[in-house]
């Protein structure tokens, strides 16, 4: 798994801006393109460019398209966790061990960050045009362009992200199908978006992107609420940010709702049901599974 951690890293690195390298006259925005850096290359699983490149793999499918997405998806991933830091919104100083970007670039700056993460990653993602051979893998493009962009926007990842924002500012309280709707748009639509986009390029059967989709969402709620239970139990130094702010913020979780037992009794009942729709693809991959069960029972 550190292998193909160490890909998506290099993805990253060749694909986004370089503020020592700015093309000619772009000089001016060598400070967001700094910003972006920071906030994207700070670590992280990587989980969601490692399941584009290890199902497009798994398929058949040719990496000159799925980098692109790779690249794309952990820019809207990081994108999103800039913003969710700013004071306006989660107001967090710290993120994967060290300094929120707006911490270090000012708030304004972190803005832009994200803004700019946002549009270059439809803009790298719209370069696998450029390595589709035929014209089904132009088609290929376009369908997973569309997937990439639904699930990051507001009927995804922004929808949700909605929800949970006016929930916690309204003081109303939240019921188990209104934080249902929280995460499975705010988190796993884009874990979806991983599992799906590498099928899809490598022209994967619609039976199987359509097992994906559930897969995605069954791991991805079932990965929101191990992240609700570890803002409880978990160690800040191991998860590289603060342990019981939601608490601390009177923000409603899984755990808040519903107690310690039994949100571990569904994120394992999530994860069964995960593992046997894998178990009904067309494909068989041991990663995979390892792979899903390594996330949710994670410590960090």
């Amino acid at each position: 798994m550190d292998g193909l951690v160490e890909e998506c890293e290099d993805v990253l690195r060749r694909f986004l801006p370089d503020p020592d390298h700015m093309p000619s006259g772009e000089e001016p925005a060598a400070t967001v393109a700094s910003a972006m850096r920071y906030s994207t290359m700070a670590g992280g699983k990587r989980l969601r460019p490692l399941l584009i490149a290890r199902i497009s793999d798994l398929y058949g499918g040719d990496r000159q398209l799925a980098e692109p997405f790779m690249a794309a998806l952990e820019m809207i991933h990081t994108y999103s966790l800039v913003h969710d830091d700013l004071p306006a919104m989660d107001d967090d100083d710290y993120r994967r061990g060290r300094k929120t970007t707006h911490i270090v670039y000012g708030e304004g700056m972190a803005v832009l960050a994200g803004d700019g993460l946002l549009n270059f990653a439809y803009e790298t993602a719209a370069a696998a045009f450029d390595a589709a051979g035929t014209p089904e893998q132009t088609q290929a493009v376009v369908r997973a362009l569309r997937v990439l962009m639904r699930n990051a926007g507001i009927y995804g990842m922004v929808g949700g992200q909605c929800a949970d924002l006016e929930a916690e500012n309204s003081g109303t309280a939240v019921t188990p199908q209104l934080l249902e709707y929280i995460h499975s748009h705010k988190t796993a639509c884009m874990i979806q978006s991983g599992f799906m986009i590498g099928a899809i390029l490598a022209g994967a059967p619609q039976e199987d992107i359509l097992r994906l989709e559930k897969i995605g969402r069954s791991i991805g709620i079932a990965f929101q609420i191990q992240d609700d239970i570890l803002d409880v139990i978990g160690d800040s130094a191991e998860l590289g940010k603060t342990v019981g702010s939601d608490e601390k913020d009177g923000k409603a979780t899984y755990v808040t709702l519903h107690g310690l037992e039994k949100a571990g009794r569904d994120v394992r009942a999530l994860t069964e049901e995960a593992m046997a729709d894998l178990e009904a693809l067309s494909v068989r991959d041991d990663f995979l599974t390892g792979l899903v069960q390594k996330l949710v029972s994670r410590k960090n």
